[in-house]
């Protein structure tokens, strides 16, 4: 699949390179595994050479050798001979690009965690020396999150708001993902491009392939993900238990209770059975895997509270894959592709209101997005569209279906919203019923 899209990002880094040429600039590219952030930097620079340092898990002196191999290769200069520990090798690079300007691309960067702990404290200590008179743009990659983000957010870590930019690269819109379906199977239908959206959430990686494979259709796509062969099924498994670690069944629980429609904390604690307060927190704050929702202007920060899985993919996987492993263990992939079948249109209903969120906030026409729903559960709207600025709001419906929509039972729910919020006085009030035609 050719590269798409990024064009805000490959802006911001070669922003980034063309300023490191007065001053140090120092990049954290971050995001889930599998979204293209590799992929992005080699993109943003590939009319360049650039020096690729990938933190593998073997030992700092070999990672060394790699590294002085590669500094030889990209700039044809000899090095200082054979290097130990990965200080000196940054330390030589940041003298050197006081001479001239360099581009050095660190990938998989909380590695060194594995590696030697001590390279970050070297190097916020080598930084701090060098880079007033550096021309280096440092641009340093990692897939698990939550290691990046303690590694630069936590006061107490070394390289602590050391960088001068943070970007994390998000799974392609659902404009970008039309654009792709649209150019490998132009005879694509709503219901095909729902699929794409449902199992990839638009992950780089998983989208391509899918689209390389010629799975372009939902009963192609679905048939690529559940086969013996498939790199989908055993793909959530292996990158949450990186995230989560020895506890990870525990979250796994959690996780697969969200994805079956468990969304209040006490149906969750029913089905784990055990209190899972912290764990609910670290899957939102830390993890970001999980999203606490509350309906729009909810006074309390504690009530009316549900959780959902913020990513397509684990939600499918856990809904699916996890959920029903007995039946891959005994290779029946007909069988778990007919229960998917079987389930799909309510799980692709919750999908479709996802797409219309997300493609909503990419016209930019709105100042605020969001769910509404009562304490009783008598009345819940699918989306609330506010444009402060014009005064405006809209209150939509979503339906697989555009026949299901029913314009009054919609106002009737506004109505109640409008009574119980307050808000919105004064304000033009339209009502909208949204379906895989508007897809």
């Amino acid at each position: 699949m050719r590269f798409f899209d990024r064009t805000e990002e490959i802006a911001s880094l070669r922003e980034a390179r063309s300023m490191a040429e007065a001053n140090a600039q120092f990049t954290v590219v971050t995001g889930r595994r599998r979204v293209g952030k590799t992929s992005l930097v080699w993109k943003a620079y590939e009319d360049e050479p650039i020096l690729y340092f990938f933190v593998a898990r073997k030992a700092e002196s070999e990672l060394c050798e790699d590294y002085r191999l590669e500094i030889e290769s990209k700039l044809g200069i000899p090095t200082m001979g054979r290097v130990e520990r990965f200080a000196e090798m940054f330390e030589y690079v940041m003298r050197l690009s006081a001479e001239r300007p360099v581009t050095l691309f660190i990938d998989e960067f909380q590695e060194f965690f594995r590696v030697n702990k001590s390279v970050y404290s070297d190097m916020q200590r080598i930084w701090d020396i060098y880079s007033p008179k550096a021309h280096l743009n440092l641009v340093v990659c990692g897939s698990i999150y939550s290691m990046m983000t303690k590694i630069f957010k936590d006061r107490k870590e070394p390289l602590y708001n050391r960088q001068t930019r943070f970007m994390t690269v998000r799974p392609f819109t659902p404009v970008v993902l039309k654009e792709i379906l649209a150019e490998y199977n132009p005879a694509h239908t709503s219901e095909d491009l729902l699929a794409l959206y449902s199992f990839t959430g638009g992950v780089a990686k998983y989208v391509q392939l899918l689209m390389d494979a010629g799975a372009t259709d939902k009963m192609k796509m679905l048939d690529r993900i559940v086969r013996a062969d498939s790199v989908f099924l055993g793909e959530g498994k292996a990158m949450l238990i990186e995230e989560f670690g020895k506890d990870y069944g525990i979250y796994f629980s959690i996780l697969s209770a969200i994805a079956r429609g468990k969304t209040l904390r006490s149906e969750i604690e029913s089905v784990v059975g055990r209190e899972i307060g912290g764990y609910l927190t670290k899957l939102e704050k830390e993890y970001e895997v999980v999203s606490k929702r509350q309906p729009l202007f909810e006074k309390s920060a504690t009530k009316n509270v549900r959780y959902s899985i913020e990513d397509n993919f684990f939600t499918f996987w856990f809904r699916f894959i996890h959920k029903y492993n007995y039946i891959l263990e005994i290779g029946n992939y007909d069988s778990l592709k007919a229960v998917i079948a079987r389930d799909y249109e309510t799980f692709s209903g919750l999908m479709l209101e996802r797409w219309f969120k997300h493609a909503l906030a990419g016209t930019h026409r709105y100042t605020r997005l969001g769910s509404w729903w009562d304490r009783k559960g008598e009345n819940e709207i699918d989306i609330v569209a506010e444009n402060e600025l014009d005064g405006e709001v809209a209150f939509f419906e979503v339906k697989r279906k555009a026949g299901n929509v029913d314009m009054g039972e919609l106002k009737g729910k506004a109505a109640a919203f409008l009574r119980t919020t307050g808000e919105f006085k004064g304000y033009s009030i339209s009502y909208k019923g949204l379906s895989m035609d508007d897809m």
